[in-house]
């Protein structure tokens, strides 16, 4: 679970406030919080759904996050811009001859733009409370999301999955647990001994863990 602020000047303040949550900081300040489900995994990593030919393995149950891509429903429909610039090592028809998916700041395509953005506002009213009862708990957690909101850079604050694990009623968390365990010991294995990656080599270790107890 990653929480990212957004501050006030952000185009996307407005609508992170309604997907996520809302921090209240000291002189009548205020950072909307960003609360994403992901997969934490180096970015020197390739996606472990790739197959050896660099295809998707799982193109037909691929989650929606990747189906939406290049778009984001994290963002408004009129800042999608920026993210229709291909990235080394895609394979992105941009010439002329290429179908209009973005146009006058509106997403031509949007099938699986709409779902997401729908789906986003669906988990909201489970990982608004969530949040909120996490930060109020945890002041560490409300302290992290205040420096990454006054850093010049930004910043997030990484939790373990299984603290919103309780409040996912339709999740069988044995299950669950006893399918990630054995990804978690996978990517610790893969990250061991390697200095610039010991951060993720803990957070693999201190997961394992965490889920052990379900």
């Amino acid at each position: 679970m990653v929480l990212t602020p957004i501050r006030q000047s952000a185009k996307a303040y407005k609508l992170t406030a309604a997907q996520g949550t809302v921090l209240h900081l000291a002189k009548n300040k205020r950072v909307a919080v960003q609360i994403s489900p992901t997969s934490y995994v180096p970015p020197s990593f390739s996606c472990p759904a790739l197959s050896a030919d660099g295809q998707c393995s799982i193109h037909a149950d691929k989650p929606q996050r990747c189906r939406t891509m290049p778009f984001s429903a994290y963002r408004e429909e009129g800042d999608q811009g920026a993210l229709l610039q291909a990235k080394p090592g895609w394979l992105c028809d941009t010439s002329a001859a290429a179908p209009l998916v973005y146009g006058d700041k509106k997403v031509i395509t949007r099938t699986d733009f709409d779902l997401e953005a729908r789906k986003l506002k669906e988990q909201a009213a489970i990982l608004r409370p969530y949040a909120d009862a996490l930060i109020a708990a945890a002041p560490n957690v409300a302290a992290g999301l205040e420096s990454a909101a006054r850093s010049a850079k930004g910043g997030t604050v990484v939790l373990n999955f299984t603290t919103v694990l309780p409040r996912l009623k339709d999740v069988d968390t044995a299950h669950f647990a006893r399918q990630q365990v054995p990804v978690l010991e996978s990517f610790a294995e893969r990250t061991k001994g390697k200095p610039e990656l010991a951060g993720y080599h803990q957070y693999y270790l201190q997961n394992i863990k965490g889920l052990e107890r379900f």
